[in-house]
């Protein structure tokens, strides 16, 4: 187990879990790049192939944007990042947020996600589910959706084995029925964004959909949360029929402005679909 597995373990309190989400955001920084224009993303080989950083290239106002690899390429993993048949007349939005640590935000985004009937899926290492199991309860009880972040959230891409792999998603599941006495949804977002073909594959041979994203913003830094203003120059104009929307439930900014966000969003047309549905076609 490395320094880096090891801390994110033994996380316990929100001072460290900031200094774990400025590890995590070094990460974006380098490429995936949580709503960020890429046109040559960043590909590295490793012992696993050859690693890349989800990406983003966004041309005009509301249109879908690209990423690193195709809806047709990702559905050979039974991966996506948005809904092809997202259109004017199906203007749906799969919700999702990464859930690192707790530091007091979740309740108000559940609250917001529970005054619309917008389900969402959190996507949980295993830290958060040690540290907010009533938090992870409570969504299951309003009816959304908790998927594998992995356990210590490592780059993955450095894990060439199966046997590695499944342990980093079977650890939590083992930790969430025993928490929650539910079997985990097989929904997987890698860790940092990172990916490559072997570890796609590997998560589906694990029977996972692998989920990236098509519209985020610079939400993670708690010490230089963006304004409300900054928040929705970002996530207004950029929204797309069949955008899968990445969230982090630390963000203070994403706390405050969640219900209006979503009613912005719903006076735009769009509604709020289960990220299930969008499963079913990959």
């Amino acid at each position: 187990m490395n320094k880096v597995t090891e801390f994110i373990r033994n996380t316990r309190n929100v001072k460290q879990g900031v200094i774990l989400l400025a590890v995590f955001a070094a990460a974006y920084l380098a490429g995936a790049g949580a709503g960020t224009v890429t046109s040559e993303p960043d590909a590295v080989e490793t012992a696993a192939g050859t690693s890349q950083n989800w990406g983003l290239g966004f041309s005009e106002s509301g249109s879908k944007p690209t990423g690193n690899a195709s809806p047709e390429e990702l559905k050979a993993y039974h991966a996506g990042f948005l809904d092809p048949d997202g259109s004017e007349e199906n203007k749906v939005i799969y919700l999702t947020f990464d859930c690192g640590f707790e530091n007091g935000n979740t309740e108000p985004i559940l609250d917001a996600l529970k005054k619309h009937s917008a389900p969402a899926t959190f996507f949980i290492v295993g830290n958060y589910l040690e540290t907010s199991p009533e938090l992870v309860q409570r969504m299951l009880d309003e009816g959304h959706t908790v998927g594998n972040h992995t356990y210590h959230h490592p780059d993955i891409t450095q894990i060439s084995t199966e046997e590695s792999f499944k342990k980093e998603l079977e650890d939590l599941e083992t930790l969430f029925k025993e928490t929650t006495g539910q079997q985990m949804t097989k929904f997987y977002r890698p860790p940092q964004g990172k990916y490559n073909e072997a570890n796609l594959q590997m998560a589906s041979d694990l029977g996972y959909h692998t989920f990236f994203w098509s519209l985020a913003y610079v939400d993670w830094y708690q010490d230089d949360q963006p304004t409300k203003e900054e928040a929705f120059s970002k996530l207004l104009p950029r929204i797309h029929p069949g955008a899968v929307v990445l969230l982090h439930n630390t963000s203070d900014t994403n706390g405050e402005i969640l219900d209006e966000l979503l009613t912005k969003w719903e006076e735009m047309g769009y509604h709020f679909e289960d990220l299930g549905k969008l499963a079913e076609k990959l």
